[in-house]
């Protein structure tokens, strides 16, 4: 009676196996129309999308120049800016991030809750709404078309505070408790109690600041207007002429700026998912 039941089972397994590769296919296909339209020719661009056949994924005459025009225009001066702030983001953001994710999870003090709701709701209203109010405030303190400019916003994360104190909270308290006792104050618990048992969620919060960063087009516009200073989707942004645009340079820019979080993702998919499924130990 075992086998037959086993038969639907491997079948219901084999079914689905092939629904998840043909939704990744599907996924996967504008992506790889863009890595190859990175090393198609211009003429062969759009010529290639109609009717639909292997060229759409797999350029005709392989060439390089796309990006090569990429390097000329001086994107990687663009990428350049945009992985330090994205790093001076994650690195100054995460020590904040947890400072105040350790307060609001392990510290006793009034208003804790409160504040806790301020950061919730902090991350729940887009940032688009505060950007124009902020970058006048910003104008203000002669801050534009400086690095700080762009790296500040990044670092009061509130999705990243939110992550890191939940994984606090699933941190057995006996462990600050026998700390206290044994005369550690609060940064020494923090710094040796806390930090060694966050790691995966130290980099899912450090991905979200990335990210954060990476992707951030509206706020250097507002805040920069020196092109030494462009980030590289403003870069991408510019490309496009009034009249004319050189698309195999967009794509090859676009699959660059794409390519970097993609790889950084893949290599830490294991601690980010652990970050997100996870709230730490359990007494």
């Amino acid at each position: 009676m075992s086998r037959p039941r086993g038969i639907p089972r491997s079948l219901g397994s084999a079914v689905l196996l092939v629904v998840a590769i043909a939704v990744s296919l599907l996924f996967l296909l504008p992506v790889l129309w863009l890595l190859a339209s990175t090393f198609r020719t211009a003429s062969e661009t759009f010529a290639s999308s109609s009717p639909l056949s292997w060229s759409v994924l797999w350029p005709r005459q392989l060439t390089v120049e796309n990006l090569a025009s990429a390097v000329r225009s001086g994107f990687l001066t663009a990428l350049a800016n945009s992985l330090f702030v994205a790093v001076v983001t994650v690195i100054v953001g995460l020590a904040i991030s947890a400072a105040a994710a350790f307060a609001l999870a392990i510290i006793p003090f009034r208003g804790r809750s409160a504040i806790f709701t301020v950061v919730v709701l902090s991350f729940l209203v887009p940032f688009e709404a505060i950007a124009i109010p902020l970058s006048r405030m910003f104008s203000e303190w002669n801050l534009t078309n400086t690095l700080l400019a762009l790296i500040l916003p990044g670092l009061g994360n509130g999705l990243a505070v939110f992550t890191l104190r939940q994984f606090f909270l699933g941190i057995p308290s006996s462990l600050a408790e026998a700390a206290h006792l044994d005369g550690a104050n609060w940064f020494r618990i923090f710094w040796s109690v806390y930090l060694p048992l966050t790691r995966p969620a130290l980099i899912g919060a450090g991905l979200i600041l990335f990210l954060f960063q990476w992707q951030a087009y509206l706020w250097p516009i507002l805040v920069t207007s020196r092109q030494e200073l462009d980030l590289a989707p403003v870069a991408i942004a510019k490309a496009f002429g009034a009249f004319t645009t050189d698309y195999g340079r967009v794509f090859a820019e676009t699959a660059i700026l794409a390519l970097i979080p993609a790889i950084v993702l893949l290599a830490l998919q294991r601690y980010f998912v652990t970050s997100v499924a996870s709230t730490g130990s359990k007494e």
